[in-house]
């Protein structure tokens, strides 16, 4: 089971004075990169929020916003009577002017309204905290999914290196005898005499350089440790990249030792289809 890092999570809340919806958007990155976007009234409560999400999400470029919407009359700004009626007499004495005109005029200085700053409400809070739990939870929804997606295609693409594997095992004793002829073409056009015991220990020592059976069993292995990993109860993208590494290591390897070029063509194949593989795996978390 893997969770890609792409997902998206929404939840939308109530109150009897404002909607409250709350997002959550993910992409892939290396290591968690959280920004939060939230009203001034619940910063104090950034970082708790920062806590639950990294123990939730654990990686991702996470995109977290809570976005309030009035839906009654809820004001924090008081005017402030006293200083206003002060202001208003004073510029009786400066202009004339009606009463509307001189409390238009007062409402514009210094101190004139004042703004009293919200408290969070806990038991609000406790609410708001259940729908950012929620929206988490359809985000790693949405991730598993994803990941859902991913994991069949990597099963595709690592069946396809195997069968292509297993063309390069049946191609190895053509190959071997491939290089043995053209080498025994390449000294007898030499016409020289040569020792013949001798030179068939050359041989088996060069074809011995050449030999690809390690790398075959290797990569054998290294196909079917990132298919039991995928089936693992965690998704562990890091560790199959590890995987996936060793397993062009191989490839890379049977390439430069083939020497032969109906092989090197089927190296290609495998090089191209872990290369997809590769690219998808950023996506995994």
């Amino acid at each position: 089971m893997i969770y890609s890092m792409t997902g998206y999570g929404k939840s939308v809340l109530q109150l009897p004075t404002k909607k409250i919806t709350i997002e959550l958007k993910s992409l892939n990155s290396k290591s968690l990169d959280l920004n939060a976007r939230m009203p001034s009234i619940y910063r104090e409560k950034e970082l708790s929020i920062r806590k639950l999400l990294a123990d939730k999400l654990v990686r991702g470029k996470v995109d977290f916003s809570i976005y309030v919407e009035a839906t009654a009359e809820d004001t924090s700004t008081q005017i402030n009577t006293p200083v206003v009626k002060q202001y208003m007499e004073q510029l009786r004495q400066v202009v004339s002017g009606s009463e509307i005109e001189l409390l238009k005029m007062a409402v514009k200085f210094p101190d004139a309204l004042n703004t009293v700053r919200e408290e969070i409400d806990e038991n609000e809070w406790n609410t708001i905290s259940t729908e950012i739990n929620t929206a988490v939870a359809d985000l790693n929804s949405y991730r598993l999914n994803e990941g859902k997606v991913l994991e069949q295609d990597f099963i595709n693409r690592v069946d396809t290196i195997g069968d292509v594997l297993e063309q390069v095992i049946a191609m190895d004793p053509e190959r071997v005898e491939g290089v043995r002829e053209r080498l025994h073409k390449g000294v007898a056009e030499l016409k020289e005499k040569y020792d013949e015991n001798r030179f068939e220990q050359e041989l088996v020592y060069y074809i011995e350089k050449f030999d690809i059976t390690e790398e075959k069993v290797r990569l054998k292995n290294h196909l079917n440790y990132f298919i039991e990993s995928i089936n693992s109860e965690e998704s562990n993208g890091k560790k199959l990249g590890f995987i996936s590494q060793e397993m062009g290591r191989e490839i890379n390897t049977i390439g430069s030792k083939s020497n032969y070029a109906p092989m090197q063509q089927l190296v290609v194949q495998m090089k191209d289809e872990l290369e997809k593989i590769k690219e998808q795996l950023l996506n995994v978390l």
